[in-house]
This record gives structure tokens, sequence and C-alpha cells, in this order.
């Protein structure tokens, strides 16, 4: 009897882990209809939600990139962008040590490429061009924006997601980083200890993201409409191949 409720209790679902470090979170994910669940194996969170009919996917859990120190927060979601635009938004003391790095490991060390293990973010740092001043705006203080097609990039920093990024709840030592790539808009940032005020701030900014991404992208040829299917999301999205966006 003591092993059958030993099982039971190991097998209890994740609303009772979420009753416990994740009960405020959870609660405010059921109050928007997003749906909640905890990845134990990561000590970590899942949160689906939808902007419209567009899903998004927030998860809290283990650095997946090195230059995120501890735990991090990721969202994502596919906006059905033609997959030719590839952008890179990222602050700019990030950009400096990601540039250092590059420097160090395939100039001055013994790789003499840049591979497929080597995270986008830093491969895009010497593939494409930087964004001038100029075009980065008020902006150009503070981030830097990289970026196969600059006229897609400048028409998505415009207005509402400029004011959103400069108002974003990074600091010194949070890096922040927003890519977007084979459709899909990706937005990390290092996030010690979550709560319900730190994830509303960032879901503000990817949501606005969202929207500007759209927009921006209805001068683009061939815009495809967001796909809703199943396979949107990986199985165990705590547990994503380190090196895709």
């Amino acid at each position: 009897m003591f092993k059958g409720l030993k099982r039971w209790l190991s097998a209890a679902p994740a609303t009772a882990t979420a009753g416990g470090a994740w009960h405020d979170i959870a609660a405010w994910a059921e109050a928007r209809q997003y749906s909640f669940r905890s990845v134990r194996e990561s000590d970590g969170f899942v949160i689906d939600g939808r902007l419209g009919a567009t899903p998004w996917r927030m998860e809290w859990g283990p650095s997946q990139r090195p230059y995120v120190k501890g735990a991090e927060l990721r969202l994502r979601s596919e906006l059905g962008l033609t997959s030719d635009i590839q952008v890179l938004v990222l602050d700019r003391p990030l950009q400096e040590q990601m540039e250092n790095t590059v420097f160090e490991q395939y100039v001055e060390g013994v790789q003499t490429r840049i591979d497929s293990q080597t995270p986008p973010e830093m491969r895009w740092l010497v593939m494409f061009p930087k964004l001038s001043g100029t075009e980065m705006g008020v902006l150009r203080e503070r981030f830097v924006g990289i970026a196969s097609s600059k006229s897609y990039v400048v028409q998505w920093l415009r207005g509402a997601l400029a004011e959103a990024l400069i108002a974003a709840p990074h600091g010194a030592g949070k890096p922040l980083v927003m890519m977007i790539s084979r459709g899909r808009l990706m937005l990390r940032s290092a996030l010690a200890a979550p709560d319900v005020a730190a994830l509303e701030s960032w879901l503000r900014l990817f949501e606005t993201a969202m929207r500007e991404a759209r927009r921006a992208g209805t001068q683009a040829p061939e815009q495809g409409a967001p796909s809703t299917q199943p396979s949107l999301w990986s199985a165990s999205a705590m547990a994503a191949d380190e090196h895709k966006v």
C-alpha cells in the first residue's frame, strides 16, 4: 500500500507543483486562459497563450545559451513571415561580448570557420550588415540591429516596438536578444527569479514585437498565415535543441 501511495504522489500532475513554487504564476496564467505546466526535470515551467489567433509560448528554466548565466526566460511565436527574413536585435554590451568571443575563437584561436554548432546569434554578427545609428533611431545608444533585410528591420523597430524596447525590464548583466528566423520570433533574457510582474512586462514587450513584426511583414512578398498545427511546439519544451533559434 505504501509503495502504491508513493507512486501516486510521485505521479501527481503538474498543477500540484504549481500550487507550490509557481502558485501565483499558475493562477495568473489560469486567470488569462493561458495553459500552464511545470517541468520538473528542468525545474521550470511552460505557458502557452495567444495574441488573437496567433499562438505564443513562454518558457522559464535553465539557460540554453552560453551568454545567459543561470536561468533564462524565452518567448517564441510562429508568425508566418517569409523565410528569408533574418533579424537580430540585441543590447550593445552583449553585442560587444559576442564579437570579442567570435574574434578569440575564430581569429586568434584554432578554429578557421564558424560551424553549425555556433549559436546563430554569433554567426549572424559576421554574416549580416548592422544598422547605422540613423537607422536604429532612438534605440542606437542601447541596442544593435543586424538583418538580412535592412528595410524590414527598420520598419519593425519603428514606433511601438522602439518604445517597448526602451522600457524593457532588463539591465546590467541581463542580456536581451530578439530574433526573427524561419518565420519565428524569439526573445531571450536572463531571469533569475520569475514573478508575475516580470512575466507581464516581458509578455507586453513580446506581444508588441509580434504585432509590429506582422505589420512590417505586410510589405514583404509571399507572407503566409501563422501555423496553428500541433507540430508548432516541440514535445519537450524545456529540453529544446540548444543551438536552434
